[in-house]
């Protein structure tokens, strides 16, 4: 998986844990919802679109854009997702910690 795709699929996971699987459309542009359909044709994940009827209803709702869309995690999505975010905290910490291993060194 490239960057973007990694990106994507962290996004999508923190949509899942911070609010409960439902995705606002706005925060995602032509390419993520290509991505997204071909992980769903693959059955890495299950997306789709709120019904319009639904959409404004309290439970959809919420303060950061409306929820257009909403996402499931296979197992195999999770796996991803865990060793993406994984790899990036290792990484940025990693760059953070130069200096502090400096620091100790005295």
């Amino acid at each position: 998986m490239n960057k973007g795709q990694q990106s994507l699929l962290m996004f999508l996971e923190t949509r899942i844990v911070d609010h409960a699987g439902k995705v606002a459309g706005a925060h995602m542009n032509g390419e993520d919802f290509d991505q997204a359909q071909s992980w769903r044709e693959e059955g890495l994940i299950k997306f789709g679109r709120i019904p319009t009827a639904d959409i404004n209803r309290p439970q959809i709702a919420h303060r950061s854009g409306t929820n257009t869309n909403w996402v499931r995690f296979t197992d195999e999505a999770w796996k991803l997702a865990h060793r993406f975010r994984r790899e990036r905290g290792d990484r940025l910490t990693a760059e953070e910690d130069k200096p502090v291993e400096k620091e100790e060194e005295r």
